[in-house]
């Protein structure tokens, strides 16, 4: 039997939360992507919460004229920016099931140049 991208997405998607979790002195930095976007969640998994969050679809990256891996690195930055003024340095970073290239690996270096360790 042969997945669909999704189903398969998914299965990786838990086997990386088997060993990822999110404190409060280092949360889980989850992502998700479309086609056209890509959001960003800083969580603290032992109390449920989202400390932090970012997407494209914020003003200043929507209206700029860049290929979506550079929106990527954009809304990494974004992120970074706005963890440190929470006082977040350090996150756990969950590529949530997708592969580590491309937008998601704009993202993480957006937000190492931002300022975080992941």
């Amino acid at each position: 039997m042969a997945f669909s991208k999704n189903e398969r997405r998914e299965k990786i998607k838990r086997s990386i939360r088997r060993n990822i979790f999110g404190t409060a002195e280092k949360p889980r930095m989850s992502v998700f992507r479309s086609n056209k976007q890509i959001s960003v969640q800083i969580i603290d998994d032992v109390n449920a919460r989202t400390l932090v969050s970012a997407t494209s679809k914020h003003k200043d990256i929507e209206s700029a004229t860049a290929t979506k891996s550079q929106k990527a690195t954009m809304v990494g930055k974004l992120v970074a920016k706005a963890a440190l003024e929470a006082g977040i340095t350090q996150v756990v970073f969950d590529r949530n099931g997708y592969l580590y290239h491309g937008k998601v690996k704009a993202l993480a270096d957006g937000a190492r140049e931002g300022g975080l360790k992941l």
